[in-house]
């Protein structure tokens, strides 16, 4: 075997040896994967974004037209609730910035229990969101105020057109719990393979981009909170 032949083979398997198993065949480097992994999200938070965007325009709209109806149906969302949603959001981002900055510090699994306690704490404040959230809607169902041909409220306080508001309102919280039911089945990836030990200080990516989501998801809810709890 010639020594040309014998150097290839060796600077092969070095290649080889020091090439990271998540990355992708595609891209040059880590960093580079890593770069465009996070552009990509960032272009996907952007569509996001136009997407309420659109419908907090709308919301404007016909609080103009139907101003008495948005005052009355305001009156009947419980702001307490809302107010301990909006806790339990913002609890959870901190938690999450935990989580990626224990993943992107995680080196030899030295910060991997951090890792794992902070995603589960996000899960949970997540949960607790979802569930006052259910609540929320029992009420509104018993009572007759859900939107559109669906509305049947008979309360003394009943003002025309007052259905307008509670589709906006179902349309707007429910967009967004979706939105949190989709972050919840990420965390929930994210905590089974930060148990298996797959992310660490030279990739994170994953834990990275699923924060970015989830500090959107609750920067939307800080707008829907004041816009239709508190707000009159």
């Amino acid at each position: 075997m010639s020594q040309a032949h014998e150097a290839s083979l060796t600077n092969h398997d070095d290649h080889a040896h020091g090439h990271h198993p998540f990355h992708q065949h595609h891209f040059a480097t880590m960093e580079q994967q890593f770069d465009a992994s996070k552009i990509g999200m960032w272009l996907f938070l952007a569509t996001e974004i136009l997407l309420f965007g659109g419908l907090f325009v709308g919301f404007g709209i016909m609080q103009a037209r139907h101003t008495e109806a948005f005052i009355a149906g305001h009156h009947h969302l419980d702001w307490q609730m809302g107010a301990l949603n909006t806790c339990f959001l913002l609890i959870s981002s901190f938690t999450m910035v935990m989580a990626v900055w224990a993943a992107s510090n995680n080196k030899n699994g030295n910060k991997q229990k951090i890792l794992v306690t902070n995603l589960l704490l996000t899960l949970g404040f997540a949960g607790g969101f979802m569930v006052v959230k259910y609540f929320e809607y029992s009420h509104k169902f018993h009572d007759g105020l859900l939107p559109g041909k669906f509305f049947h409220y008979t309360g003394p306080d009943l003002v025309p057109n007052m259905f307008v508001f509670f589709s906006f309102y179902f349309m707007m919280t429910g967009l967004h719990g979706f939105h949190v039911l989709g972050g919840m089945g990420a965390i929930t990836y994210l905590i089974i393979r930060s148990i298996k030990g797959d992310y660490n200080s030279e990739y994170f990516t994953p834990v990275d981009l699923i924060g970015l989501y989830w500090h959107l998801v609750d920067l939307i809810w800080i707008y829907l909170f004041p816009l239709l709890y508190l707000i009159s």
